[in-house]
């Protein structure tokens, strides 16, 4: 079973550049976009209801930004786009889907940059994350398995980005966005991908200026996050960064299906 996350940099100009295509080949049970910048009615028609396919699309309130999307191949038992704070709601940032014993999480996290290239959201960002961890703990006390899936907007180590020493001071790596990542992971929380995948190279975003992709110069700021609960269904994580059509690639997990099961 095979669950893919995706930061499609603007579902228009993706579906333009074969994503409708690429999901039909990619043998995925759930797929979760981020940065949708569409509304409802904008969606390309091939992705707003592709056959064989349940799909979701969770808009933020201003018009091309944000937005989450959820495609499986089976229809939820229930989903949420809630995290209980109108600053929060109101972005489109979060679709918290449950299939059984499965809880999937499909996240958009802030950035933390300003409107003035500064680091004012950052407080914003910070406490995004912190909302959302309260969320997925009734889940959790419930005893079932959660994924969050998405881009998270942090490189969590120095592995994790190809400049770290130039990026000290840039959202995304800044000591105290990192240190966030660190609460999560020394709480239950795994990094899928680092448990299958040690070294350096591997990343998930690159800039589209100064040929960033092709030299591979880039941030591992998508993952699949897995409780212990869910961990133990976890058979494999990958990247896959020859995909095209964003200046982010796909992310995702390969999972025993049973992990929806009682």
């Amino acid at each position: 079973m095979r669950i893919i996350s995706w930061n499609i940099n603007g579902i228009r100009a993706a579906t333009k550049k074969g994503l409708a295509e690429w999901l039909h080949t990619s043998e995925a049970s759930i797929v979760g976009f981020q940065e949708v910048r569409a509304l409802h009615h904008q969606i390309p028609k091939e992705l707003l209801a592709p056959s064989g396919w349940f799909t979701a699309y969770h808009p933020a309130q201003r018009p091309g930004y944000s937005g989450v999307g959820l495609l499986a191949r089976q229809s939820p038992d229930e989903i949420l786009t809630s995290i209980g704070e109108e600053r929060f709601d109101s972005e489109g940032r979060v679709q918290i889907a449950r299939w059984g014993r499965l809880v999937v999480a499909n996240v958009y996290f802030p950035n933390g940059g300003g409107k003035n290239n500064d680091n004012s959201r950052v407080p914003f960002k910070l406490e995004f994350y912190q909302r959302l961890y309260q969320q997925l703990e009734a889940h959790r006390l419930a005893q079932r398995r959660v994924l969050v899936i998405g881009d998270f907007n942090t490189a969590h180590q120095e592995i994790d980005l190809a400049r770290p020493a130039e990026n000290q001071k840039t959202t995304g790596f800044l000591p105290e966005e990192r240190a966030e990542l660190d609460r999560w992971f020394s709480s239950g929380w795994v990094d899928t991908f680092r448990q299958f995948v040690t070294e350096a190279g591997w990343y998930s975003w690159w800039s589209q200026r100064q040929m960033a992709r092709p030299r591979n110069i880039g941030w591992r700021i998508d993952y699949v996050v897995a409780d212990t609960a869910a961990m133990p269904f976890v058979k494999d994580a990958f990247i896959h960064n020859q995909t095209m059509g964003s200046d982010h690639c796909p992310v995702g997990v390969d999972v025993d299906p049973a992990i929806v099961a009682a």
